[in-house]
């Protein structure tokens, strides 16, 4: 029994006597902080980007002039005015015109972009590109602008409202977006006429 206890204190004293190190569990380039949002917040994280863009104009002109004029001349002094007529002339014009336009737009679509460059003041560039091809058409979605991290919704979204100098393209190609060309006769008679 002696010995058992003499064992386990030699033991005890050997495991005191290592150097100890401890590890966090949570690693340092997950996040800022352990109870931060895992928000996109450096080079190369990524973003996904809510596009919502709606554009209404309307413009309408009016024009209304009218002008009347009267002139009336009649015999003059001496022997040879005495003999021209009565002259009466009258008339008028007038002027009527108006036109109207509306435009709208709406462009809903949903994208992940990837952060390029954070500015010095904490700004982060983005970039994204989304191409979809069905049934032989292609569509294609560039995305570039600038985003604040406070911006970034916890569930790293942003809405492209939230973007500055975005520059959104949205372009087509296949069969359907053929059709949607002028044709080269239509061409040809709006250079003549």
């Amino acid at each position: 029994m002696f010995k058992f206890l003499l064992l386990t204190v030699i033991i005890a004293a050997m495991l005191l006597a290592l150097p100890v190190g401890a590890e966090s569990l949570w690693p340092a380039e997950q996040s800022k902080s352990i109870y931060a949002d895992k928000k996109a917040f450096k080079v190369g994280d990524l973003v996904t980007v809510i596009i919502v863009e709606s554009a209404v104009s309307s413009s309408s002109a009016s024009t209304n002039a009218k002008k009347d004029s009267e002139l009336e001349a009649g015999p003059g002094v001496g022997p040879l005015l005495e003999k021209i007529p009565l002259f009466k002339y009258s008339g008028g014009d007038e002027i009527k015109a108006s036109g109207a336009t509306t435009r709208s737009s709406k462009f809903v679509a949903k994208m992940t972009a990837r952060i390029v460059r954070i500015d010095a003041a904490g700004n982060l560039e983005i970039e994204g590109t989304k191409s979809v091809q069905t049934n032989k058409e292609n569509e294609e979605i560039k995305l570039t602008g600038i985003i604040r991290p406070q911006d970034i919704a916890p569930d790293n979204t942003v809405p492209s409202t939230c973007i500055a100098d975005a520059k959104i393209t949205h372009a087509g190609n296949g069969p359907v977006g053929s059709r949607q060309k002028e044709g080269l006769i239509s061409k040809i008679f709006k250079i003549l006429f």
